[in-house]
């Protein structure tokens, strides 16, 4: 395994040379010439990483004084649950360096929750008389003459081609859809689904009802389920948009939707709350977010240490449109709430922060833990669960996502949307 890793990490950096590896008479890795553009590194990385990693990917690209970093990440939502698929290379050197895993750490923190990892191939190409490779026994390590420059690319080149990714979400969540909607032990849906009461989403539900019994089987009828009429002409313009015409709302919390060659499964809350995320973000980077005043100041109580915490960081909280004051002890008063949340719990939005503050280090202002925060206050301002929306809400959601960087996942890296095309519903059902 040791010997195959690598060899992969070898091919990785020369696509262009072709690479053969065999034990015991077998040949465990056969991988042809492609050339040296970006167009063969990524068809090198499909066959060592697979499929799935070339199509849930984004190109990286970007120069600065003479250092350039290359290659290809995977969609925050496509993350993994060790930071072993982070392939790194240095002139071409595969390393294990923790400065260039920190970047990318650094840059995905905004997107991915602390325990999940992103899937990635960089090449960072500099001068070598600017890097020392020769820190570590086996050359897994190096040092950067100007280590800032080379982290502060990374981070940047790594946040520009998330941003451009735009609303997209990764197309494995669709696929996990679908095998989680099979029968256990169907192999890859080829057949049609059996009715049969075995079946694992039959096994506790209800008798069905025989033809003759008044059953009623239009799931808009039943009352979580919410069905709107709308103009033909608008859902035929809307279904062409990347994520299409709001169809229902299910549940009250999830909206489903019409393309022009399937459906999409929209989480209303975890779509909110990465708009209402960029929106404090966009406030706070323009001239601050705008605070809304209380009627009433709200008092919270919290315990000793917690209130300290909070009033602590109260200047901080100030600029993030939270205005809190001490009000006795171990409780503070509420007096304003960020306005672009609408009107919040502000007890359960203070005891969130105060249970954030107590894992931050110390030392660390806010605007460095500004996603934790904002991620926090964003979660408090989102459409709820259970809130039912009406088509011009639905739509509006809608076109706002397809407007917003980084909407195709929440603030944990949780999928915000699931797209099936009408191909794989027709698999599901044996109509291919």
């Amino acid at each position: 395994m040791a010997i195959s890793n690598v060899i992969k990490r070898l091919a990785m950096a020369r696509p262009d040379v072709a690479f053969t590896l065999s034990s015991n008479g077998r040949t465990t890795l056969c991988l042809m010439a492609k050339g040296m553009d970006e167009a063969a590194r990524l068809a090198r990385l499909d066959d060592i990483l697979g499929h799935d990693f070339a199509q849930n990917s984004i190109e990286i690209d970007q120069e600065r004084e003479g250092v350039r970093v290359t290659g290809f990440a995977g969609l925050p939502t496509y993350h993994q649950g060790s930071n072993r698929h982070q392939y790194l290379f240095v002139n071409g050197r595969p390393v294990r360096d923790k400065l260039l895993h920190g970047a990318v750490r650094g840059a995905y923190a905004d997107f991915l929750a602390r325990d999940r990892h992103p899937a990635l191939a960089l090449f960072v190409d500099l001068d070598p008389h600017k890097v020392d490779v020769n820190v570590h026994p086996a050359k897994a390590e190096v040092r950067f003459a100007d280590p800032g420059l080379v982290r502060g690319l990374i981070v940047g080149a790594l946040r520009h081609g998330l941003a451009n990714a735009g609303h997209r979400a990764s197309t494995t969540t669709a696929g996990f859809a679908l095998g989680r909607a099979r029968p256990e032990g169907e192999p890859g849906g080829a057949n049609p689904l059996p009715y049969q009461s075995s079946a694992p989403w039959t096994q506790h539900s209800a008798p069905r009802p025989s033809v003759g019994e008044n059953a009623r089987f239009a799931a808009f009828d039943a009352p979580s389920a919410h069905h709107e009429t709308q103009a033909p002409t608008a859902v035929e313009e809307a279904q062409h948009l990347p994520l299409g015409a709001a169809r229902a709302q299910v549940h009250e919390t999830y909206i489903v939707t019409q393309t022009a060659d399937g459906i999409v499964i929209v989480d209303q809350h975890a779509a909110h709350e990465r708009l209402v995320y960029e929106d404090m973000k966009k406030a706070l980077a323009a001239s601050g977010v705008t605070a809304q005043a209380l009627l009433v100041p709200e008092i919270v109580e919290l315990d000793e240490m917690s209130a300290e915490r909070v009033l602590a960081r109260a200047d901080e909280l100030d600029e993030l449109g939270l205005s809190l004051e001490a009000f006795g002890q171990g409780a503070v008063a509420v007096r304003a709430t960020p306005a672009l949340l609408g009107t919040v719990d502000a007890t359960r939005l203070v005891r969130d922060l105060a249970d954030d503050l107590a894992e931050f280090d110390s030392a660390l202002s806010l605007k460095e833990r500004l996603e934790e925060v904002c991620s926090t206050m964003a979660c408090h301002g989102s459409v709820r669960a259970g809130r039912r929306l009406n088509a011009a809400e639905m739509n509006a959601l809608l076109r706002q996502m397809e407007a917003t960087p980084h909407s195709g996942q929440c603030n944990h890296g949780r999928p915000t949307y699931v797209e099936l095309k009408l191909k794989d519903i027709e698999r599901l059902f044996g109509r291919r």
